[in-house]
């Protein structure tokens, strides 16, 4: 082994509680649904790992069908276990997911007992894990029961294959549904992931207040908007980027009037002496009950960004008002 992290790796990242439970994460945690698959280049991806930990990212976030190809980013992150973090398991939050299809059949997808717990042991195997953190539901499944979704769920804690259970994208009524059931078998739902960002605020039309009443934690995903809330598009599509490879962001969704908002908001982050991306991400965190913002990184630049983006935190009231401005 070659890698020993940082001294100074818990010096200056910000670790909040995930809602009433004794676990912390840290305001910016990594995700592996891009950049980490077969069709990347491994060594990338190594050192963004090794940096991201270095800064005090001790949370790393994956799914059985990240790539891609689907299941790709679990084999490389568990090179990543093998060659570099297994000394320091103990100091990390792994989290996996299952939700979306993975192989064909009727049990390749959704939500039933059969699926869920078949795809976190294949998720085990390819990282080389006897248990992760957190295990979601990636999505809601409107033909299973929830009950037994979320059995499924108790039951890989129990097993101990997971150490917490958490759901996605589920809205403020399933969360709530999903919250009760698991409370009642004994298996508390730790934490939510939704999308959150600028550019798309449905959380705030009930879910916040959901998660506060449950006492759940939240991670949010695309605070970047895939990008699009960062200074890359203020000129065209470049050639390299999302956008221009068709991978998650249309490039139709880059309207003259998104763009313009762009520019409006960009000028309010360099008033606050920080990049639009800095200030995209930090404003997810606003709401105490927002636990983590998970990002993305193609570049240990973005990662270095990101946690930069710690050191301004807090928002003015004009500040404020100037984005909700800009955003109408």
């Amino acid at each position: 082994m070659d890698y020993l992290p940082a001294d100074s790796r818990y010096k200056s990242m910000l670790y909040n509680r995930v809602g009433a439970s004794g676990v912390r994460l840290p305001a910016i945690s990594l995700g592996l649904w891009h950049n980490f698959g077969d069709v990347d280049v491994f060594q990338n991806g190594r050192t963004i790992a090794r940096r991201a930990f270095d800064l005090g990212i001790t949370h790393f976030d994956l799914a059985n069908n990240y790539g891609p190809s689907p299941g790709s980013a679990e084999e490389n992150f568990g090179a990543l276990m093998r060659k570099d973090f297994h000394p320091f398991r103990d100091e990390m939050i792994i989290s996996s997911k299952a939700g979306y299809l993975m192989w064909p059949g009727p049990y390749g997808e959704w939500g039933s007992r059969k699926y869920l717990v078949a795809s976190c042991d294949q998720s085990l195997q390819r990282m080389g894990l006897k248990y992760v953190d957190i295990f979601y539901s990636h999505r809601f499944d409107p033909d299973t029961p929830l009950e037994e979704t979320m059995g499924a769920l108790d039951f890989i804690v129990r097993s101990g294959r997971a150490l917490y259970a958490g759901i996605s994208s589920y809205n403020p009524e399933q969360t709530a549904r999903a919250a009760k059931i698991l409370r009642e078998l004994g298996t508390p739902c730790l934490i939510h992931q939704p999308k959150y960002n600028m550019f798309d605020r449905w959380i705030e039309n009930g879910l916040t207040d959901t998660l506060k009443k449950e006492h759940m934690g939240c991670i949010v995903f695309s605070p970047l908007a895939q990008g699009l809330l960062t200074n890359k598009y203020l000129n065209g599509i470049p050639e390299d980027s999302r956008a221009a490879r068709h991978t998650s962001l249309d490039p139709d969704s880059i309207t003259h009037d998104k763009v313009d908002k762009v520019r409006k908001l960009n000028d309010i982050a360099k008033a606050r002496r920080q990049s639009l991306a800095q200030m995209a991400v930090v404003w997810t965190l606003r709401d105490k009950v927002v636990t983590s913002s998970l990002i993305g990184a193609s570049k240990v630049a973005h990662v270095e960004e990101a946690v930069a983006a710690l050191n301004n935190l807090s928002f003015s009231a004009g500040e404020s008002s100037a984005i909700e401005a800009a955003l109408k």
